[in-house]
């Protein structure tokens, strides 16, 4: 959720998956995929930062949540020696 202010000052919390668009004429609206209207204080530009903060959240916490942290990375120069061939025996006929 971002939190965004009513022109009276009032804080809301607004779900950004929800937005639709934005559009400053000149108040910023933010219009909802349902089509409900919410007239915010702050700009146009704040509100789409809002937006990309919260996304990049939702993405570096998804990676923690995917990613184990103690457990080590290979790096090229670290990978091991390729296992040993073992050349088979043909079978006479």
């Amino acid at each position: 959720m971002i939190i965004v202010t009513r022109l009276n000052g009032q804080e809301f919390a607004l779900n950004p998956d929800l937005i639709e668009r934005a559009d400053s004429t000149p108040d910023t609206v933010v219009t909802l995929v349902d089509g409900t209207k919410y007239l915010v204080a702050e700009p146009l530009v704040e509100v789409a930062r809002l937006i990309r903060e919260y996304r990049a959240l939702v993405i570096a916490e998804a990676q923690r949540a995917v990613a184990p942290t103690n457990t080590p990375t290979l790096s090229a120069v670290d990978d091991p020696a390729p296992p040993p061939v073992v050349p088979l025996h043909r079978r006479e006929r």
